[in-house]
This record gives C-alpha cells, sequence and structure tokens, in this order.
C-alpha cells in the first residue's frame, strides 16, 4: 500500500513539474524586477505566447502520436503570405482567412498523407514541407513584405475583447487581448478531443504502441492524417493571427518557430517517444518561454544567454523523460 502511494505521488509530481516550474520562475522574476507584474507586462507575455501556444496545441497532436512536425513555421508563414495577399487583391475578411486556413491544412494533409501512405519518416516529410512552404510564401510574394491591409484585419491579432463584444462580456474581459482568449477556447476544445472523443483515445494509444492500436480496431493511417491535417490548420491560423498583430504578411514570418514550439510541448510535459502529453502542457511550456523571455529582456539579459537557456531546459526535460522511462523498464 505504501509503495502504491508513492507511485501515485511520484506521477502527480511528475505531472507538476512543469506548472510548478513556471511558479518558480514567476515568484523569482517578481522578486527581481518590480515592472514583470505590472497588468501592461502580463499582457504582454500573454500576448507574445498565444502564437506559439496555438501552434503548440497542434504539435502536442503530433508528438502524442510520436510524430514531429519541422514545418510549423513555414506553414505559419505561407498561410499569413495567402490571406494578406488575398486581402490586397480585393478578397473579403472571410474569403481571405479561408483562404489561409485551407493553405495550412493542405500542407499539414501532405504531410499526413506522405507519413501514413507514402511511410516517410515524420522528420524527412515534414522537413520537406518546411522547404516547400518557405518556398511557396517567398515565390507568392517575391521575397517582398505585404502592405495595404484592411484596418479591420489588425482586430484579429491586435484587438482586445472589448473591440468586438457586447457590453456584458465587456465588464468580465473587456481588457483581454483576442488572441489570448482565442488561445484559451482552442486549448479547451482540443483538451475536450483529447480526453472525451474516440479520436482523442486514438491518439495516445498510436503513439504509445501503433501495431497495438492497428490490431486493435484503430484505423491508424487515416488518423494519422487527420492529425497533420488539424496540426497544419492550426499552424495556418497561428499564421493568420501573426500577420493581424505585424499588420503585413511576412514571408519569413516564424524562421524558427518550429523549434519554439516543440520545446513548449516537451518543457511542457509531452514525450518525444509518444503516447504521453496534454494540451494543458503545451500552453504551460509555452508560457515558460515566453516568461523567460519576458524576465531575460527586463533583467537586461542578452539574447544568446536566454537562447543558451532554452536549450539547457530543454535538454533536462527530455533528459528526465528518457531517464524515467528506462528506470521503469529495469524495474
Amino acid at each position: 500500500m505504501l509503495r502504491k502511494r508513492r507511485f501515485i505521488l511520484k506521477r502527480y509530481l511528475v505531472k507538476a513539474a512543469p506548472f510548478m516550474s513556471l511558479l518558480i520562475m514567476v515568484v523569482l522574476l517578481a522578486l527581481s524586477s518590480p515592472f514583470f507584474l505590472t497588468v501592461e507586462n502580463v499582457s504582454a507575455i500573454a500576448l507574445q505566447m498565444s502564437v506559439v501556444a496555438i501552434m503548440a496545441i497542434g504539435q502536442m497532436l503530433v508528438i502524442l502520436s510520436a510524430g514531429i512536425d519541422l514545418s510549423a513555421g513555414s506553414v505559419m508563414a505561407l498561410s499569413g503570405v495567402v490571406t494578406t495577399l488575398l486581402l490586397t487583391q480585393g478578397a473579403g475578411m472571410v474569403p481571405a482567412i479561408a483562404g489561409g486556413l485551407a493553405s495550412g491544412m493542405i500542407c499539414g494533409l501532405m504531410s499526413g498523407v506522405l507519413i501514413a501512405r507514402g511511410h516517410l519518416p515524420p522528420f524527412i516529410a515534414t522537413l520537406g514541407m518546411m522547404g516547400i512552404g518557405r518556398g511557396l510564401a517567398l515565390l507568392l510574394t517575391g521575397g517582398k513584405a505585404v502592405f495595404g491591409l484592411p484596418p479591420s484585419f489588425n482586430l484579429l491579432g491586435g484587438g482586445r475583447v472589448e473591440d468586438i463584444a457586447p457590453a456584458w462580456i465587456d465588464r468580465l474581459i473587456g481588457g483581454v487581448p483576442i488572441p489570448v482568449l482565442l488561445t484559451v477556447l482552442l486549448a479547451v476544445a482540443f483538451h475536450l478531443i483529447l480526453t472525451r472523443l474516440p479520436f482523442g483515445r486514438h491518439i495516445y494509444a498510436i503513439g504509445s504502441n501503433s501495431a497495438a492500436a492497428m490490431l486493435s480496431g484503430i484505423r491508424v493511417p487515416r488518423n494519422l492524417i487527420k492529425i497533420y491535417a488539424l496540426n497544419g490548420l492550426l499552424c495556418g491560423f497561428a499564421g493568420i493571427v501573426s500577420a493581424s498583430r505585424l499588420s503585413t504578411g511576412q514571408p519569413t514570418a516564424g524562421t524558427g518557430a518550429e523549434l519554439d514550439v516543440i520545446a513548449a510541448c516537451v518543457i511542457g510535459g509531452a514525450s518525444l517517444s509518444g503516447g504521453e502529453g496534454t494540451i494543458l502542457g503545451a500552453i504551460i511550456g509555452a508560457l515558460i518561454m515566453g516568461v523567460l523571455r519576458n524576465g531575460c529582456n527586463l533583467l537586461d539579459i542578452p539574447d544568446f544567454w536566454q537562447r543558451i537557456a532554452i536549450g539547457a531546459i530543454i535538454i533536462a526535460a527530455v533528459f528526465a523523460d528518457q531517464y524515467r522511462k528506462h528506470r521503469n523498464q529495469k524495474i
């Protein structure tokens, strides 16, 4: 009985580790800088991490299935460019956003088909898609930024709830940035998908053991295609939010973002072996990275130290996961 209690306690401590790490960072930075816990700074952190968090939700689905997506940043740029080009050519807001979302979903769908039907390793398929997405973004724009967007488009990435909500909602959450609200809604929706729907259980089963999942009747190839298509859709949405916030379509947007997104998932408790992780963990991982970067800026710590710190955190998180699994196998 005592051994069982220790095992349960250990599991809870492992799951709570990302949250505890975030809490410790917040306390230390609050003590180090009087500007850290101001409303403006907290709002800035939430706004900055929203794009990474949206992509991290999609990446978490992929990692749970024992995959990886290196094309997130390129798909993000392509979707932002497609949306802004459609807007500058006279398309309405809805068709332009739909076009951007479709371009992201198609990229994810292609990666999923290559992996599920073509039996390519996820690393290779998404590495190729990374080049294709970035190349298309540069080709469509001639390597130049897209300007001249309508002011109404800026609301999606730069507005607050009070700009679009009725009075009763305004009184509750009027000051919340729209991208933050969208991130929360997406996180709740995909948390419910993973925990309440058969599709979510299938994702965990595929990541834990794809052969056993197939023998149990789960259509593994079809589910993998869905996973990568959803991931592409979310990357596309993040690209549209980013373009709206910057008021421009940048073909170079999202360069290196795939590393931030993967790091957010790993730091948040996802196992690169698959079958382990949560949407809340991905959000906490994105927050940890956002808080770390913001704190370093407040304390005038150079950018290269931030990179070293994030790299060290990723290595530590993966090392802890692999050590724990290796130890459990020995037992």
